[in-house]
């Protein structure tokens, strides 16, 4: 090749490794500035969609950029006009974290961009996997041994513990039959439930009118005499109990089922039991938490989020079975172009869902676990959890102020502001107030909810980041646009 050949081959190549270094130092340079400025930054962006969108918009780039000017063009346009999530006054739905280890070992998975789909395509990758499942499962006091896998999400991880539980009724051969010759199959949880158990069911063909919401108790728990009752009357109707779904957490209160008790409902109907810990799995891990949670290894599968509790970023999601190849039963096809040597001790995680090209979750894991260890991660969320009974009391204390979610030992902090002479109309229209004040601000942001009582205000802490005067500062903004919404009620 000539001089001018070898020339033109390396224009049509990556960055030089030189490059690579030079480009990362300044984008680490962007992120430190970012850190040093978070609470001085606003939590969310004011502008409305078309000018976000008429800011980002421009034509197909044909020509090649500077990466110093993309850097900056993303400072410029997208940074200001996301919701930062990161941010230590971020509140809503509920709050996580992406911390420094995670962050770099999101940068070394994409830099070594595996695929562990097989053994043989990402051995150690594998390898760390296992050991990062086995470590969660010892989090949350779930027996190892059986099925396990990292997902994206709880959504995706509940649709495979029911398609697991599905594989179960192995009378059926729904596998190889499908659901034409099956009885209607249904699954049971209660009204607080999370909308992800809605769409499993339209995906695996359950459907949503076999999809049994038990309304829930006062304290947005599920009866376990309620749940009995339900699967009896479904007995008698000729469908078929599939399985129970129960909360660890959930969505709108952080409430807490019995699932000991619930699990002996479940043993009588030999039905499935998936907990959806997705939030509430990892709390177990501070202290103060732990007494008050159930004892998780009575579910034949258990889902928990290290996304939104271990200081790690999105996405990353742990579905653990009690029962070896639960999950694979259901998933595992080999065609000859992916069959591969087998060796003790070796794992193919493309048989444990319906993902084939899967990313290197647990690198990130791996390293936000030895890097603060147990102890340090317990500590962080101990922090959090106090913030939370902070909040709790200070509501607690002020006039007219609610918290309508006292017996749930999660920091999810449900607040209502309700002076005693208006009508329940009139605090709804307050609160949302409270809300939109808050939000708009963008000194602090905050989700909400509604229940029997009306509209909620939700407060998510659990950000690494957050700290007690950060808290503090919310509060204030709660009660200043309390008394500015009062006002305006009056008038």
């Amino acid at each position: 090749m000539t001089t001018t050949d070898h020339e033109h081959e390396r224009a049509l190549g990556d960055w030089t490794p030189q490059q690579l270094e030079d480009n990362g130092h300044a984008l680490l340079a962007y992120l430190r500035e970012h850190f040093e400025t978070l609470r001085s930054q606003p939590v969310t962006t004011r502008k409305s969609a078309q000018d976000i969108r008429a800011q980002i918009h421009e034509p197909l780039p044909t020509d090649p950029q500077p990466f110093p000017d993309v850097l900056r063009q993303t400072w410029q346009d997208v940074t200001p006009n996301l919701t930062h999530w990161n941010h230590p006054r971020f509140h809503a739905y509920f709050s996580n974290s992406s911390s420094g280890p995670a962050i770099l070992g999101e940068m070394a998975t994409a830099a070594l961009n595996v695929n562990v789909m097989l053994w043989d395509s990402a051995p150690a990758a594998a390898a760390v996997e296992m050991t990062v499942l086995e470590w969660l499962a010892d989090m949350l006091a779930y027996p190892r041994g059986g099925d396990a896998v990292l997902v994206d999400g709880a959504s995706l991880a509940t649709l495979y513990a029911l398609a697991a539980a599905r594989e179960r009724l192995t009378d059926l051969d729904i596998r190889n039959r499908g659901l034409a010759a099956a009885p209607p199959l249904r699954v049971y949880a209660s009204d607080q439930t999370h909308s992800s158990i809605d769409k499993a069911a339209i995906t695996l063909g359950i459907g949503l009118d076999n999809v049994v919401r038990i309304p829930a108790t006062a304290d947005g728990t599920l009866a376990p005499s309620a749940l009995d009752a339900a699967i009896r009357r479904d007995t008698r109707a000729g469908h078929r109990p599939l399985a129970v779904v129960a909360n660890i957490g959930s969505t709108s209160t952080g409430s807490i089922d019995p699932l000991e008790d619930i699990a002996r409902v479940c043993d009588g109907h030999d039905l499935w039991l998936h907990a959806d810990a997705a939030y509430g799995g990892f709390w177990r891990l501070a202290g103060q938490v732990r007494p008050h949670l159930p004892d998780l290894s009575v579910a034949d599968s258990v889902v928990a989020n290290p996304h939104k509790v271990l200081l790690c970023p999105m996405e990353a999601s742990a579905l653990l079975c009690r029962h070896t190849d639960a999950l694979t039963n259901a998933f595992r096809l080999v065609p000859e172009y992916l069959s591969t040597r087998h060796e003790d001790g070796s794992v193919d995680f493309m048989n444990y869902s319906l993902q084939l090209g899967r990313q290197f979750r647990a690198l990130k894991l791996w390293w936000i676990i030895k890097s603060f260890g147990m102890r340090g991660i317990c500590d962080r969320l101990e922090a959090a959890a106090d913030l939370a009974d902070h909040l709790r009391k200070a509501a607690g204390n002020a006039p007219h102020w609610q918290v309508v979610n006292p017996s749930t030992p999660l920091p999810l902090v449900c607040l209502r502001y309700a002076p005693p002479h208006l009508t329940g109309e009139q605090v709804d229209e307050i609160n949302q107030r409270i809300h939109r004040q808050i939000n708009a601000r963008g000194s602090s942001y905050v989700s909400h909810t509604v229940l029997e009582c009306g509209y909620v205000i939700r407060v998510s802490i659990g950000n690494i980041h957050t700290r007690g005067d950060d808290i503090d500062a919310l509060w204030h903004e709660l009660t200043t646009a309390a008394a500015t919404a009062q006002e305006g009620t009056q008038g």
